[in-house]
């Protein structure tokens, strides 16, 4: 059948396969299967840890039981502080694992979200078509602390990323309202979602204007308020700050990035600020010279596009290459996700702290910013290197010194790439032939 020529065709180009990303599908076909396995053994072999799972189904048992003032919903691990749409979602985990019990049943399903989970990752690269294939190794198979968060320790962070990744393909095939809808659900989920905001307000900007993305913007805000309503009834002013908590303290014992810090410093509120103030600084730096077009205004977002001058490409899969005239091409697929994987990114090196489980916010979205920027031959191997070292940061426990001094030098030295490799270039006056802007673009695709 067909499945065979491919697989016999694969192996006679070996090579080809491992680094050209038209094999994506293929080899992201054949992880998946290995992954199937691989998770089944770590249920079967590796202990299970008990660390919020208890809590979550005491926290949505609350409400089961006819709890609506959010104040009042707590399990072991303290108040719950999590948006509405985590207690729906896991009080159904609650009703279908018998209120919790049945843990092994809990690690089956999370065994199948990780799945899913990887497959809507797979299908994102598939359209972006920049990583080559071998890459998606140590995606997958290679990271103990990923199957971990998943399998092993049922946090609510994976649900929000597959919830979010499900929306970032809607993107991609430009049903925006939609995927509008499950960027809010991922939102309440856990707010850690909200990071990827700034790159798809952005986004919508461009292809919508400002008077454009408001319905859009509406619907994130409509769903927040009708999954919050029963508990906004009863106690609105107890919801919103249980739930979105924005200044909440973390415990410095538990801190993957800042163990270098002295815990005064860490629980400091100028350095909250410092933080912050850093976050809106690289989230400007790259919206200005990075995911905007250096010839335009960028006032002109807030027009309609069609009645932007100059006239500007709408952001659709069918534009092929970045306004700017960049370092690497992107088409419009892997420009819609590098705005939202870097808007992220930013937000991850500019985090209060990262504890272990935080690691999923943006493990999936490490190979597309590595890969993303043009990659020689020599570049591959310190590319890889980058992950071993991240991923040894996330497996060091407790956090020391070093490991988040080196987690901090790893996310450093991915921002000057992205930075950089992303430069645009100066416009050339010299007469191009017409034959090779569509060599490129035919590349581009």
């Amino acid at each position: 059948g067909r499945g065979a020529a491919a697989l016999r065709r694969a192996w006679r180009e070996r090579r080809a396969a491992l680094l050209e990303p038209r094999y994506t599908p293929l080899v992201a076909a054949c992880l998946c299967l290995a992954e199937g396995g691989v998770n089944l053994w770590v249920i079967r072999r590796v202990p299970y840890t008990e660390i919020d799972w208890k809590a979550y189904m005491q926290e949505v048992e609350g409400f089961a039981n006819g709890t609506l003032d959010y104040t009042q919903l707590k399990g072991d691990t303290g108040p719950l502080v999590y948006p509405a749409g985590f207690v729906y979602i896991f009080l159904g985990l609650y009703h279908v694992t018998g209120r919790g019990s049945d843990i092994r049943l809990a690690q089956y399903l999370f065994a199948g979200l990780y799945l899913l989970n990887l497959l809507l990752v797979f299908r994102i690269y598939c359209r972006t078509n920049k990583v080559p294939p071998y890459v998606f190794f140590f995606m997958c198979c290679a990271s103990y602390r990923i199957h971990s968060i998943f399998v092993l320790r049922l946090f609510n962070d994976p649900v929000a990323m597959a919830i979010l990744f499900l929306a970032i393909n809607l993107f991609l095939e430009e049903r925006w309202s939609w995927g509008c809808l499950l960027f809010s659900l991922a939102v309440s989920v856990k707010m850690n979602i909200l990071l990827f905001a700034p790159g798809l307000l952005f986004l919508l900007l461009q292809r919508f204007g400002l008077l454009g993305c408001i319905p859009k913007l509406c619907i994130c805000a409509l769903l927040q308020v009708v999954l919050g309503l029963p508990f906004l009834l009863v106690n609105p002013v107890g919801y919103l700050m249980r739930s979105f908590d924005l200044g909440r303290q973390f415990q410095f014992k538990w801190t993957v990035n800042w163990r270098f810090l002295p815990e005064e410093v860490f629980q400091n509120r100028v350095f909250h600020a410092a933080l912050l103030l850093a976050h809106l600084a690289g989230l400007g730096l790259f919206a200005l010279h990075r995911w905007h077009s250096a010839e335009e205004n960028i006032l002109t977002l807030l027009k309609d596009p069609a009645k932007r001058k100059p006239a500007s490409p709408r952001l659709t899969v069918n534009n092929i290459l970045w306004q700017a005239s960049c370092v690497c091409p992107l088409n419009a697929s892997a420009r819609i996700v590098f705005i939202l994987f870097s808007s992220n990114f930013l937000g991850v090196c500019c985090s209060r702290s990262l504890h272990y489980q935080f690691y999923v916010w943006y493990f999936h979205t490490l190979p597309y910013l590595l890969w993303c920027t043009p990659t020689t031959k020599l570049a591959h191997m310190p590319k890889v290197l980058l992950l071993g070292v991240i991923e040894l940061c996330w497996n060091t426990y407790p956090s020391t010194v070093c490991s988040s001094l080196s987690l901090h030098i790893c996310h450093g030295l991915i921002l000057l790439q992205l930075w950089y490799g992303t430069a645009p270039t100066p416009v050339s006056h010299t007469p191009q032939p017409s034959k090779k802007p569509t060599a490129v673009s035919k590349k581009a695709q």
